[in-house]
């Protein structure tokens, strides 16, 4: 009986004193990604490839939408970017990626800080994302061939991305980033401030309606920097996403769009483009 009696008392201890420790560890959870990939349209998000798997990125973008005869700007001249990130561990990520526009090489990076849980113990991801990037033009375009060195062609980004999702269908993030440029045309500035906005909202199963929205809060001397727009769906599946969208830029790097951006979104000027991801 006392036998029977102490292995009884025994598994109610046991019980009891594990129960909190498995509820501390179903909190602490961290939330499924808020977004499907690394990218949202152009702006990263808080989500990194899991350690040791890579994420292939290719982006598109057609020439701006006119009329019938070029099909809208399908068959005009186009801008496209390949991008390979790696998880150096699940919260680290490095990649590089080569752009035809301004024959840009980019090195990028993205450090997670902090996640969102599960119990809102922590209400929102914080991550921190940079790159390095070089111009590969011909060295005219740099000025005077006196005046030129390697560095002109080397601008920089610098960001924190702050993300939360809400519910199982929305999520969004804001992205304050800096971004310096070695050299800028004349009357433009060398360092730029802008502020990033990203939503995601999905609609039917692993289909999502996305937005970007980015303002740009240095303007040049005799020139204006209009916000960079961009509207589309996005279809995901356990390995790819492909989003289309139409956006009122061209440049695919973020230095230049903050930057050099032309195009007034409430002018319609836009171009139709596309991205695809690949996990592996």
């Amino acid at each position: 009986m006392n036998k029977k009696l102490f292995i009884t008392l025994g598994l109610i201890v046991a019980i009891i004193s594990s129960k909190p420790a498995f509820c501390q560890d179903d909190e602490d959870k961290p939330i499924r990604p808020p977004f499907e990939t690394t990218l949202l349209i152009d702006n990263q998000t808080t989500v990194n490839p899991y350690k040791g798997s890579m994420t292939l990125e290719i982006q598109h973008r057609f020439s701006q939408i006119s009329s019938i005869s070029d099909l809208f700007g399908i068959y005009g001249t186009a801008n496209t970017r390949m991008a390979l990130s790696y998880g150096i561990t699940d919260k680290a990520m490095v990649g590089f990626g080569t752009t035809r526009g301004y024959k840009l090489q980019d090195l990028f990076w993205k450090y997670s800080i902090f996640t969102q849980t599960r119990s809102g113990s922590m209400p929102v991801s914080l991550s921190y994302a940079g790159n390095a990037v070089i111009d590969a033009r011909n060295s005219e375009v740099f000025g005077p061939a006196e005046d030129y060195t390697f560095i002109h062609r080397m601008s920089y980004m610098n960001q924190l991305i702050v993300s939360r999702k809400i519910g199982m269908l929305f999520s969004a993030q804001l992205a304050p980033t800096f971004i310096w440029m070695n050299a800028v045309e004349e009357g433009y500035n060398n360092l730029n401030f802008s502020l990033n906005a990203g939503v995601r909202a999905m609609v039917l199963g692993f289909h999502s309606i996305i937005l970007e929205y980015e303002q740009p809060f240095t303007q040049p001397e005799g020139a204006d920097v209009y916000p960079n727009l961009a509207l589309g769906v996005e279809i995901g599946t356990s390995t790819h996403s492909f989003r289309v969208f139409a956006a009122n830029y061209n440049a695919l790097v973020k230095n230049y769009n903050v930057v050099y951006n032309q195009n007034n979104p409430f002018d319609m000027d836009y171009q139709f483009g596309f991205n695809i991801s690949i996990k592996f």
